[in-house]
Formats: structure tokens, sequence, C-alpha cells
């Protein structure tokens, strides 16, 4: 399998309805899947050039270790969304859960997965996450899974990053480059908050390999991210009303890629 290569790339986020086990599970898988499978349909309509799935409903998270029942679904809804022709695809199981992950991707014959705590040690909603980063790379390896990519988060939103504030982020990139990450991703404090535009381009003159925006892209200032990022992923801009946990919204999908032009 060839791997997935970022050229200026807007990644559509799918967040799916919420697994079974998780206190939000309302008792349907078939509906689940399908779902998901849809927002796939209507975002390879509107020319979205690739996709990624998360469990952001599975409210509170666990730390690192999910159950099998969210592995096996996940690794199903990816397996169904990567059968849509033409359609690059990943995947990231919250919270931290890198392994299910590179599993799921592995075994839908995906492109790509997003892991936080790669590197260094953070303090998250669901506490410490140290990283993992030899880990998951001997296990790729181990699986027989080079070709699937991994993008790493750096000083990733909804966690407090004091135990590293003498880390810089540039730092933190080049530990993730040195680290063999395929490519970070830099977010803004939260879900739907933009980054850094000068963080952004000081860590892209810095590291060799791509750099991601994971948050708070929108029509307004799309042009001048993708000036100095590899690839967008794009969640909550893409939904009703700008809301992560909305429906996909075709006009603001189409707002969005017309001002690319």
């Amino acid at each position: 399998m060839k791997k997935f290569e970022l050229q200026k790339t807007i990644i559509g986020m799918i967040h799916v309805d919420p697994l079974p086990g998780t206190p939000k599970y309302a008792g349907s898988v078939k509906l689940i899947i399908d779902k998901a499978i849809q927002e796939a349909k209507l975002y390879q309509y509107l020319g979205i050039e690739a996709l990624m799935i998360e469990n952001m409903h599975d409210v509170p998270y666990l730390n690192r270790n999910v159950g099998s029942e969210i592995t096996s679904i996940m690794s199903v809804i990816l397996y169904e969304i990567k059968k849509l022709a033409g359609i690059n695809c990943g995947i990231q199981i919250l919270a931290g859960a890198n392994i299910d992950a590179l599993a799921a991707a592995n075994s839908a014959g995906a492109d790509f997965i997003r892991a936080e705590g790669f590197v260094f040690a953070h303090v998250a909603d669901e506490g410490i996450i140290n990283s993992d980063a030899g880990e998951l790379l001997r296990y790729r390896k181990q699986i027989g899974a080079d070709d699937i990519l991994i993008f790493t988060d750096i000083k990733k939103k909804h966690s407090s990053h004091q135990i590293t504030a003498d880390v810089d982020i540039v730092d933190t990139a080049k530990a993730a480059q040195f680290f063999l990450s395929d490519g970070v991703i830099i977010t803004g404090n939260s879900t739907g908050e933009k980054p850094s535009l000068d963080e952004i381009k000081c860590v892209k003159e810095k590291i060799d390999i791509p750099v991601l925006a994971g948050s708070g892209i929108t029509s307004e200032n799309v042009k001048s991210y993708l000036e100095y990022c590899d690839a967008l992923i794009i969640g909550s801009y893409f939904k009703k009303d700008g809301k992560w946990f909305n429906p996909v919204d075709k006009d603001r999908v189409l707002d969005f890629l017309k001002k690319l032009n």
C-alpha cells in the first residue's frame, strides 16, 4: 500500500455516535455504522479528499485502555468508509488509545492514525498521559503496518502542559521528529479553537516532517493556515452551526471549499 501523502490536504472529521458500553450509547450498532457511512458519502460527494473517524461522543474517556467493543466497531466503520472509492482515511480512538487505533487502521486497510501522547507526558482530562512512541512504533513494525502514518499531537488541546513548561513547542516537535513521527498536529487550547499561526510557522521552519493544524480552521482563516500547513483537520466548522456534535452541513463544507479557490 502506498503511503498517504499530504499535499495541502483537507481532512474531514466524522465523530461517530456513542459506542457500546459508553454512558451515552443509544443501543443500535447498525445505526452508528450507517450514520458514519452516510457522512463519509456526503463528504466524498462534496469533494473532501480525506476522512478521519473519532469516538468523541464516548465521554468520559478512558485513559489509553478502551475495550474490545470500542476497537471492533471502530474497525468496522473504518473498513466500510475505506471502501468508498478514492478516499484516504484515518482514525483516532480517545483517549490516547493509539495501539487500538493502529490495530483498527491495519484491519481496515486505512492510511493514518492520529495519536496523542506520543512524546512527553502531559495531564489531560483523563489523567496523566505518558509518552508511547517506543511502544507504538514497535507495535506498528510487529504487525507489518509500516505504511500506516502516525500523525502526532504536540502540546495538545484539553490538556495541561505545566510539567513540560520548560520545553517549548518547537523542541517538542523536534522530539517527535527524532522519535520518528510522520507528522505533528498543532491545535488550539480546546475543540474549535484555532492554533497559534506563529507557533505553526516556527515549527514548520525547524522540522522536516509535515505539520497539520488540528482545530479551529474556518473558511475565513483557511488560506492563512494552508500557507504553512501540509494538511488541515476540519471538524467543528463542517458541522451544523459550527458545533462538533451536529451533523455535517453541506453548505458549510461547500462555502469552505470555495474559499480555497
